[in-house]
């Protein structure tokens, strides 16, 4: 994928495949937590940025960009060093315009839409959020700073 993060050597690479089913999405999340805690990221990191964004995205991708269709996948990158984590969740959807999706939900004008959550709340979590696409895939890439 042009733009693809350059890890550093010692990197770990995790990749997963998984059906578009949102009962999926608890593993994919456990599993990249659990290596980030073997690099000792911060315990709020852990706690709060890591797998509320990654299960944000998650839904948005196996909810939104796939339409709940279980004929489609979402495919998921991770990259974890003791600099920073780099995730890409790719769904099967027609993508969509970042910048117009990243309202702030919280003015008094968007408090009772239903949408918007979700991207709000990756953008405020994780340090870069990022729309890409790839091979026919939609893809989304977070990046978080590894706390010192």
């Amino acid at each position: 994928m042009s733009g693809a993060p350059h890890p550093r050597g010692d990197a770990r690479l995790l990749e997963f495949e998984i059906p578009n089913d949102v009962r999926h999405i608890e593993r994919v999340v456990e599993e990249i937590r659990a290596e980030c805690r073997r690099w000792r990221y911060d315990d709020r990191q852990l706690a709060l940025n890591v797998p509320v964004a990654l299960t944000e995205a998650l839904s948005n991708a196996i909810l939104r960009g796939n339409n709940d269709d279980r004929d489609k996948l979402v495919r998921v990158r991770a990259w974890i060093d003791t600099l920073q984590l780099v995730v890409e969740i790719m769904d099967q959807g027609a993508g969509f315009d970042l910048e117009a999706c990243a309202a702030d939900p919280t003015t008094p004008d968007r408090l009772l839409d239903e949408d918007g959550r979700g991207l709000y709340l990756m953008l405020r979590l994780m340090d870069q959020v990022e729309r890409l696409e790839s091979a026919g895939f939609n893809v989304v890439r977070m990046t978080l700073r590894r706390a010192s």
